[in-house]
């Protein structure tokens, strides 16, 4: 088991010293691999009981946890902004592309 928590910390700490240049792709990994880690120490603590160092070590590893969620948050909010200037451009867009017949004629009168 420690040697599970010694790769949940480093492969927290390798993502956290590098959080600012993180791509939601590389995110996205992160959060599979420590999912799969998190799942074995799981099913290691229920066989044998975890020690109190063992606990105080994930106590800190999950320390991170908010400065990863607001980079997590700060690309959610990115992403959203993107998709509305988007939609915002649709929407402009299909102003002047406006449905009209391309054989009708216009009639004006004259006085």
């Amino acid at each position: 088991m420690d040697e599970l928590i010694l790769s949940l910390d480093q492969l927290t700490r390798s993502i956290v010293n590098r959080l600012q240049e993180t791509t939601y792709e590389e995110l996205e990994l992160f959060v599979e691999d420590r999912q799969e880690l998190v799942d074995s120490i799981a099913e290691q603590a229920e066989i044998c009981k975890s020690t109190s160092a063992q606990k105080q070590e994930i106590n800190r590893i999950l320390e991170y946890d908010h400065v990863i969620l607001d980079r997590m948050n700060a690309l959610r909010l990115e992403a959203q902004d993107w998709l509305q200037k988007r939609n915002q451009a649709k929407v402009q867009r299909s102003a002047y592309e406006a449905a009209y017949t391309p054989d009708s004629f216009l009639m004006d009168r004259r006085k």
